[in-house]
């Protein structure tokens, strides 16, 4: 089943499931107004239609041991179809950048990367980053605190 567009119910189990994920489909029913056998439907439609891509839990990166966020920049020697895909490739081996956005402009790519200190990054940015054949330029930016997480995107429910 592949809905395009939405509607109120449709944005409303949408802005329920982003606040908590862990909500109960019955719970949900309440919350958005209808019985829970049509709620489950539309949640499932949700996930397969691609609205919904998935649940996690949003862990505290101090608690386990990742006391380090740094947003690093990177502009790539060639931006050759083939080589951005390399490039997506070899993050996706990374398991300390949690995120890669590819952008326009003068930086090719963002990531997001975690560590558990400064040497630690320091080392994943001299043996990893700075190793690919590919990289032209690079710009650290450790993160100093965040004010907002919020996941997301905001939904009009009314």
């Amino acid at each position: 089943m592949r809905r395009i567009k939405l509607d109120r119910i449709d944005r409303k189990i949408l802005s329920n499931l982003q606040s908590n994920g862990r909500m109960t489909n019955v719970e949900l029913s309440q919350n958005v107004g209808i019985s829970a056998p049509p709620c489950l439907r539309r949640v499932r439609a949700l996930e397969e239609s691609g609205f919904i891509k998935g649940y996690y839990a949003r862990l505290n990166t101090q608690s386990l041991g990742y006391g380090l966020t740094v947003f690093t920049l990177l502009k790539l020697v060639s931006q050759a179809e083939a080589d951005l895909k390399k490039f997506e490739q070899k993050c996706d081996e990374w398991e300390m950048v949690r995120e890669c956005h590819m952008l326009s402009g003068d930086m090719d790519f963002m990531l997001r990367i975690v560590a558990k200190d400064w040497d630690s990054y320091q080392k994943f940015l001299t043996s990893e980053l700075t190793a690919l054949e590919n990289i032209n330029s690079i710009k650290t930016m450790p993160l100093v605190r965040s004010t907002k997480e919020e996941a997301g995107v905001p939904i009009d429910v009314s």
